[in-house]
């Protein structure tokens, strides 16, 4: 399964060598995955479906550079006439504060891809708090990643078991 942005730059199936039905994916603004319980929907059943009636053994979150929903949570003005897209980004919003806490404002570019990083980190967080992900990664049976795309290298980036994002070979 892959858990993606809905920004067109980001290909799923391209950027994983994919071809049609190899692999199931989620897009959404910001690739957010609500903890479970929050905001049952959409992104949760898929979660449920994926895992439960699939059988997926593999689940990748997916964030990209330059990430508009992202810089929207760094200026919540530009929210003000988007209610339902300000909603959807509370589940991003505690990655605003985990980048402030260990890294500065005024390098505006480092920051926002700490921001990107912190909120995939965030997202696989979430991710974990879904009874069907849950179950399958106690039984061993599921994995989860955190990647980050450039959308203008084509460098990916997967987050480490310490939470580090490095380049992947």
């Amino acid at each position: 399964m892959f858990i993606t942005c809905a920004d067109s730059r980001l290909d799923p199936e391209l950027l994983t060598g994919s071809g049609p039905g190899d692999i199931f994916v989620a897009r959404n603004i910001g690739n957010v995955v609500p903890a479970y319980g929050d905001m049952l929907g959409g992104v949760s059943a898929v979660i449920e479906y994926a895992v439960s009636a699939l059988e997926v053994s593999e689940v990748v979150v997916c964030g990209h550079s330059d990430c508009g929903a992202m810089k929207s949570l760094l200026r919540p003005e530009s929210l003000d006439k988007l209610p339902t897209v300000r909603r959807w980004l509370t589940s991003s919003e505690a990655a605003v504060s985990v980048s402030d806490a260990i890294c500065t404002r005024e390098n505006g570019s480092r920051f926002l891809s700490n921001l990107i990083e912190q909120n995939v980190l965030l997202q696989m967080n979430h991710l974990r708090t879904h009874p069907s992900v849950a179950g399958q990664i106690a039984r061993g049976h599921l994995e989860i990643h955190g990647w980050v795309f450039d959308v203008n290298s084509g460098e990916v980036k997967m987050s480490n078991s310490e939470g580090q994002f490095e380049p992947v070979n």
